[in-house]
């Protein structure tokens, strides 16, 4: 490459020629800024773990007030369905086993007598083959019926003129920054990190190689550009554009699925340049070792899938294998996530997320300065 010195008039020039070729297709326009809008809408509704109206099988053995109205208190709160009864507790397994049931109650005889004596039992049994659903539905079910056996304790020991039950531990339950533990307040912001992570790959992954194909990246290294300046120009766009989505998201997140925003701007806003520029940087050093668009594209979900499956979007990285928890370590989303979900959630501030931005920082200027270092060798 030939110039002397480095061309701020040179840079800008680039940087208006990716944008006009970015933007000039309007299937281009649409994927970059309509696109991250449609999969936070389909993953935000997707990606839930929330029970409700959960098909459930009732076998009412004792057929009492008492018995029926254990049934009434467990639909009544919108978790549970009941959309088949029987008559005997053999009726469960064939439900259970056709699939038709998540959730089967069994009510043996004597219950409401046995309820009056403090000593009352029924029987839960739950689909296991969905294991994540049926953990969540037992927690429900449990919480309902325990709650409904100490009301009616009481209420028929009052009845009866007996003493109420006294001491032992008054347990009381209340979920901080998200009340209702509603999936989607913890989730969406996920999804946020991950589609801009995603978009952030594609902006430079591909549009390398496609200059390459194309033989316009040829060009390019016998032009008076320096190669820092045809680095730069090619992320600078790339950042532009996912900082945009980022805000189109946020605010989708917002105003459409209201997900409450507790934190400040400035820091979310610090944290997603770190990490779409971690982002730009992976996808720069796809775009070095990748021959074709069609390797880059496979290079890059070979690294997207694992990072999303390891940044405890969807599994808790505690009950991952202790070796896969160092190794999440190196993963930028993983710190993304807790960042995006204490900022949204928990209003937190910039001293208790500064390992999370520490960390970005670390892993983005080393993937972005060993990505550079690369393109300079292959451009060279």
């Amino acid at each position: 490459m030939t110039g002397v010195g480095f061309s701020l008039d040179r840079l800008m020039r680039l940087v208006q020629k990716e944008l006009r070729q970015m933007l000039r297709d309007p299937r281009s326009r649409r994927m970059l800024f309509v696109g991250p809008i449609f999969q936070l809408l389909i993953f935000g509704y997707a990606v839930n773990t929330d029970v409700r109206h959960a098909s459930t099988f009732v076998v009412d053995e004792d057929k009492t007030s008492a018995s029926r109205a254990l049934v009434d208190v467990l639909t009544a709160t919108g978790y549970f369905d009941v959309t088949q009864r029987g008559d005997r507790p053999s009726d469960i397994s064939r439900a259970l086993d056709r699939g038709s049931a998540l959730v089967a109650l069994d009510i043996p005889r004597g219950f409401s007598r046995d309820l009056a004596k403090g000593a009352a039992n029924v029987q839960l049994l739950v689909d296991g083959s969905t294991a994540n659903t049926a953990n969540v539905a037992l927690g429900y079910a449990t919480q309902i019926i325990s709650r409904y056996a100490l009301d009616q304790g009481a209420t028929i020991a009052a009845r009866m003129g007996t003493p109420i039950p006294t001491g032992g531990v008054d347990f009381r339950v209340r979920a901080w920054y998200n009340p209702n533990l509603e999936s989607r307040m913890y989730n969406v912001p996920a999804v946020m990190g991950n589609l801009v992570m995603m978009m952030s790959l594609l902006l430079t992954a591909l549009a390398v190689v496609r200059e390459r194909e194309l033989g316009t990246l040829e060009q390019l290294m016998v032009s008076p550009l320096r190669p820092a300046e045809l680095i730069i120009g090619k992320t600078l766009p790339g950042a532009l554009v996912a900082l945009i989505d980022m805000v189109l998201i946020t605010a989708m997140a917002l105003w459409w699925f209201d997900v409450p925003f507790r934190g400040s701007f400035l820091l979310l806003g610090v944290a997603s340049l770190l990490f779409i520029l971690t982002g730009l940087g992976a996808g720069l050093l796809i775009s070095t070792i990748s021959a074709t668009q069609q390797e880059a594209f496979m290079s890059m979900f070979l690294f997207f899938l694992p990072a999303m499956m390891l940044s405890g979007m969807m599994f808790p990285v505690e009950n991952m294998p202790q070796a896969l928890q160092y190794i999440t370590l190196l993963n930028p989303i993983r710190h993304y996530l807790i960042i995006v979900r204490g900022v949204f959630l928990r209003g937190a501030g910039w001293s208790v997320l500064a390992p999370q931005m520490f960390a970005l920082a670390v892993i983005g200027g080393t993937v972005l300065v060993f990505a550079m270092g690369r393109f300079r060798k292959t451009a060279g």
